[in-house]
């Protein structure tokens, strides 16, 4: 197994969530839903975003990183929303950044 996709699987676990209600909420089927926590080249970012909505918690969480300051339990607060959405944003972004830099890395190899 991957390791975001065990980390989805792992939190989707702690919360109760079924594989049925995630596909629900991606709108896809259960059965491509399973293969997306089996194999995480399936996933792209508006599939990490709603996951991450789903089971509110931050992306970087679904990467292995760090951010208790970021998120909180209670997920209530319209501020606490917004700051985790700004700071997914600004994640995205950066991970954007770095697979266009390690595509003209390859390009360049390849050249």
């Amino acid at each position: 197994m991957n390791n975001i996709g065990s980390r989805i699987k792992k939190r989707r676990e702690e919360k109760g969530i079924t594989q049925d209600l995630m596909a629900y909420e991606l709108d896809i089927s259960q059965s491509n839903y399973g293969r997306l926590e089996k194999d995480d080249r399936r996933l792209n970012i508006p599939k990490i975003e709603k996951i991450a909505e789903v089971l509110h918690i931050s992306i970087s969480v679904l990467f292995g990183e760090k951010d208790e300051n970021i998120i909180q339990e209670n997920r209530g607060d319209l501020e606490q929303k917004d700051a985790v959405i700004r700071y997914d944003k600004e994640h995205i972004a950066s991970l954007k950044e770095e697979i266009t830099f390690l595509r003209k890395l390859l390009d360049n190899k390849l050249e």
